[in-house]
């Protein structure tokens, strides 16, 4: 059946998110609760989304006409994920489409090069980088900086690891598979970190702006495995540095929906933009059940200029594990034992089949012992993945 906005209730405002992932997936969630009526443009006809959002079209996110058609249908247009192209998004625009985050500043989520230009001019703190053309800049990058070990990044396209390269020296085979990449590549510094913090902030198209309690994430293979709300440890001083620093780059660049600015906690004691996400994140799922407003709930009250919700987290200690793949083809086995051994625990599945570390779903605990709450949502994660079995 096709989607009829007649059929709505009067003045139900309609949200239309490219990209059916397991984040507009969990956006419907929030949706359903404010009766927004959230519309997905799928990749697929069984994604994460697709699943959970009636009558999904299936669609190219590339393809102007498909998008366009597409956008006709909502109030305001989101995102999933940010590769839909920057000019497509100047189209919509110029139709009179609201696109929240605008192309302007989604361009910096999109493109690692033009955030760190960007960033250089407003003073936000990053690692040392430069856009590299050839092996030899690679090297001369290196010499006037902390020479090697050196990071190497596609510009666009990358995500959870893949695109980003760790060149140990001038001869590393791994600067000749970042330079066949096809795309310009950036070379930063490889910081020398205690460990990585994410700052989650929501803005509005009016400019209001509310902040989440920084977290500590921990990554492996360049994929998120555990987010720790809020970050153990981390000096008052410092958590408000972290989060004045995201609420300033959401102002600046013209953020509208929720930031997430990714940092590396230095050894010296600074604190490093690493990269910036403009859609819910990863690292702000804990925010589900831990937070008095979830990042979905934000990002979806901020592209339709409604009053933001309150950020502050709910228990002392929120504990988010992702739930990667493994040997275990039917996750839904170990929710017995999981819920029996935890009643308090809180399970996400995002209706993914199972492949060798991909995210399928993630598990939340929160309480007021930290290592209690760790202890179990790691164990209710491995337990799901078969790594342990009681």
């Amino acid at each position: 059946m096709k989607f009829e906005r007649k059929d709505l209730p009067v003045g139900t405002p309609v949200v239309g998110m490219v990209g059916g992932g397991q984040l507009a997936r969990m956006t419907q969630e929030a949706a359903i609760a404010l009766g927004i009526q959230l519309r997905v443009l799928a990749e697929g006809p069984a994604v994460s989304a697709a699943q959970a959002v009636a009558d999904a079209p299936v669609g190219d996110y590339r393809d102007p006409e498909t998008v366009r058609r597409f956008a006709a249908e909502a109030d305001v247009v989101t995102f999933d994920h940010e590769h839909v192209p920057t000019d497509l998004l100047r189209q919509l625009e110029s139709d009179g489409v609201k696109v929240r985050p605008g192309p302007d500043a989604l361009v910096h989520a999109q493109d690692k090069a033009v955030m760190r230009q960007r960033l250089d001019t407003i003073d936000a703190p990053s690692p040392a980088h430069q856009v590299v053309a050839t092996p030899e800049d690679v090297t001369d990058f290196a010499k006037r900086t902390n020479g090697f070990p050196i990071i190497l990044k596609t510009t666009r396209g990358g995500y959870d690891g893949k695109g980003v390269w760790v060149a140990e020296g001038p001869d590393d085979p791994a600067v000749a598979v970042a330079f066949s990449a096809g795309v310009p590549i950036l070379a930063e510094e490889k910081v020398d970190f205690v460990r990585e913090l994410s700052a989650i902030v929501a803005r509005s198209p009016h400019g209001q702006a509310v902040a989440y309690p920084i977290v500590e994430s921990v990554q492996r293979d360049g994929i998120c495995v555990e987010v720790t709300a809020p970050a153990p440890d981390l000096a008052p001083e410092k958590a408000v540095q972290a989060q004045q620093t995201a609420l300033r780059i959401a102002g600046e660049l013209g953020v509208v929906g929720i930031l997430a600015v990714e940092m590396f906690e230095a050894r010296d004691g600074r604190l490093l933009v690493n990269e910036l996400a403009m859609r819910p994140h990863n690292t702000g799922h804990w925010s589900i059940e831990g937070a008095v407003t979830s990042q979905f709930e934000n990002h979806l009250r901020a592209v339709l200029d409604l009053p933001l919700g309150s950020p502050a987290a709910r228990a002392p200690y929120t504990v988010m594990v992702n739930v990667l793949g493994g040997d275990v083809e039917d996750m839904h086995l170990g929710l017995l034992h999981c819920m029996a051994r935890d009643p308090g625990l809180k399970v996400h599945f995002y209706g993914k089949s199972v492949k060798p570390g991909r995210k399928v779903g993630h598990v939340t605990a929160y309480g007021d012992d930290l290592e209690e709450v760790r202890e179990r949502a790691r164990h209710a994660a491995a337990y799901l993945t078969g790594t342990i079995d009681e």
